[in-house]
Parts: structure tokens; sequence; C-alpha cells
């Protein structure tokens, strides 16, 4: 289409002032505007105007195919903005857009912050946990939060966890003539009264990153005692290599925790566990590692789960694996696709044996003992040796 029906224009707390010539030319021209109850009154929208249904839903918007129409987003609209799902749902020729400068673009100019050296997060709906991952001495966060409320929030969840020294600039509509920026640390917090839409950057201090793995200690987990122990996780993810992007099925998941150190190694995965105790073992590991985007969890035995799950990278059955489970792997997994088994018990080792002779890959036995007192001295505690079975398909 040489003439889009539909132009999404980003918005600044400047309102008409702050739009480039071409922003103002859609807006002017567009028949229905859609946008929030802020950016209809920034833009003067009048009668024109429709606010976002809630729970957001671009339906509407396409609804009203052939006529036109413009959807005001804050500053850039394809950065945490309406303009990713509704491109999703058009055809490239349908649409145009006019980004203005980001919150974060603005608060970097505020605060003199390079943005490819400061993490960038969207925390309107998501988790605070979300932060876990890029929390250490020195790091630098820019943050978009959903109310006036959230700072102090914030400031009292990273104090809870050892991030009190932390300092955090509270940057409150920024770009207008509303704009104030104030600072304090996380520990003192006293910035009430924010006025919304509110940013916070964060420059972390006082606690202790989280170490990013393999082999996180079992205690950092929660847990029934039903956990692929560390050492032997560590090895278990050398065998699956995980990869940035790349989709990991783990079935029989336990704890979740080889879903988790895949996730945090910059993976996706989907964890299948049949006993609701344990996944909501899976559901706290997820919260608590800040996974929530990479990681999700299916209360399902791992034969039925197997026809709905997305294509993966690399499979994990740390238990339960059974002769059925095997054929139904090997006849749905895609070629390409790397499989590690673990087996504790001798008829699950019997099994991978003959896979092994089946199908090839390779085969690893892992004896481990730790040192424990022996009366008044020490002495070796042997585990379970597990039996290991890793292939591509």
């Amino acid at each position: 289409m040489s003439d889009p029906w539909l132009s999404i224009i980003g918005l600044g707390e400047d309102g008409l002032s702050g739009l480039s010539p071409a922003s103002r030319a859609a807006l002017d021209g567009a028949e229905i505007v859609f946008g929030g109850p802020r950016h209809l009154r920034l833009a003067q929208a009048g009668q024109r105007g429709r606010a976002w249904p809630v729970p957001f839903d671009v339906a509407p918007v396409l609804a009203c195919r052939g006529q036109r129409v413009a959807v005001l987003a804050s500053g850039d609209p394809f950065w945490h903005g309406a303009g990713g799902s509704l491109a999703a749902q058009l055809a490239p020729g349908e649409w145009r857009a006019f980004p203005a400068p980001s919150s974060f673009s603005l608060a970097a100019a505020r605060l003199g912050w390079r943005i490819e050296d400061t993490a960038c997060l969207g925390l309107h709906a998501a988790p605070y946990e979300r932060l876990l991952p890029v929390l250490r001495p020195g790091a630098r966060a820019m943050l978009l939060l959903r109310d006036g409320q959230a700072p102090a929030a914030l400031a009292a969840w990273l104090a809870a966890r050892g991030w009190g020294a932390s300092t955090l600039w509270v940057l409150e509509a920024l770009g207008g003539p509303r704009e104030r920026i104030r600072q304090a640390t996380a520990a003192g917090f006293d910035l009430h009264l924010t006025r919304p839409p509110v940013a916070v950057a964060l420059q972390a201090a006082g606690g202790v990153a989280r170490r990013a793995g393999p082999g996180l200690p079992d205690d950092g987990f929660q847990h029934d005692g039903q956990i692929t122990r560390a050492p032997v996780r560590a090895l278990t993810l050398a065998a699956l290599a995980p990869r940035a992007g790349a989709l990991l099925w783990d079935l029989g998941a336990g704890s979740g925790s080889v879903a988790v150190e895949w996730a945090l190694a910059g993976g996706r995965a989907v964890a299948v566990e049949r006993r609701a105790d344990r996944l909501a073992n899976i559901l706290a590991n997820i919260k608590g590692f800040g996974l929530a985007e990479a990681v999700s969890a299916l209360h399902s035995d791992s034969i039925s789960a197997l026809p709905g799950l997305p294509d993966p990278d690399a499979v994990f059955v740390g238990g339960g694996l059974t002769a059925a489970l095997a054929a139904a792997l090997w006849a749905r997994i895609p070629p390409g696709t790397t499989l590690v088994a673990n087996a504790v018990t001798l008829e699950t080792e019997a099994l991978l044996a003959g896979l092994h002779a089946s199908h090839g890959g390779t085969m690893l036995r892992i004896e481990l003992a730790e040192a424990a007192p022996l009366g008044g001295l020490r002495g070796w505690q042997p585990a379970r040796p597990v039996v290991q079975w890793a292939v591509t398909r």
C-alpha cells in the first residue's frame, strides 16, 4: 500500500509542540485517534479520541482498517510501546511510524549515561525480580514503572535484598513542563508524591551479585529433594550446550533447576512437571530468579505435553524416563536437537544403554563423593552414581 491507513505516532510530555511536521500532519489527518487518556489530552484529540480498552487490546484499532487512524504511544512506539503489538497484526504497507525520543533516551540525556552500558527494563506489569539478573555493584539500569507509588515500592524491594546503598533517581514527566528529577538511596528513600509517567534510574551498590552458574548451590532453589544436584547440573548444562535464544524442554523438571540455569545462560525453557507440589516449586524458582519472561511451567505428564510444545533446540529428561517416553521423544523432536537424559536407577541405566546402542551419542558415568564427618575425623561420603546419555537427533 502506497498510502498506509494507520499512523503510529510517538508523543512526549511536551504534547503537540514536540511533534515533528510529519507527525503533526499524520495526526491532523486522522479521523480516529487511539491512545491512553493522558496521550489523548496531550494531543488535544477531542471527539476523535478513543481510549485503549482495559485490558489492552489492539482489536479496536484493527476494526477501523480502511479509515484514517492514528495511534499515540509514549516516545518510541517500538520500545515497550504499542508499535510491536500492532505491526505483528498488519502487513508492512498498512502502517507507518513516527518515533519520538523514548523515556530511556530522555533519562540517559539528563543523567549523561551511555544507553549501551545500561539495562533498560519495562516494569509496568513485571515483577521486580526481573532486575535480579542485572544487579551487581556498579551496574546501571533505567526502569519504566507503572505509577507514582512504584518508586517507593522498588526502593523497599531493593533494600530488603541487600541493595539499600543503591542510588535511585526518580524521573517524572520527562520532556514536559512538569519534569522533575530527584535522588535518594534505596534504604533512605523518602521521595513520595511522584507524578506519572515515572521512570527510575538505578546505580546498584551494597549487594552481592547473583552467580549465573552453572552448578548454582542447591539451597538457592526451592525443592523437596527432587533436584539435579549442583555438580551433576553443571555437567548436564555442559552437555546441553546453552545458547542465547535457544529453547529447552525440561521434562520431569522437579525443581526446574536445569531450566533456570539454561535461561540464566540466555536461553528459553519450558519446564514440564506432573506433580502439583513440584510445579509450585518450579514457579517459585522462576519468580525468585527473575525469569518469568524466559521460563514457563506446564502441569502435565511428559508424553501428553509433547504435541503442544514448540520445537526445541535441546531436551533434558532428569527423571521418569521410560521406553514409551524415549520413543515418543525420538519421533517428536526435529533433527539437530540435543537430547540429554540422566539415570540413577539400574532400570533406567539399562534403558539408556539400549538407547545408546540404537542411536549413538555418548554415555557418561558420574561418581561423586563429598568430605563428611567420620567419627572424630573425616571421610568420603559417596553420592549415588548418575549415568548420563547425550545425543544429537
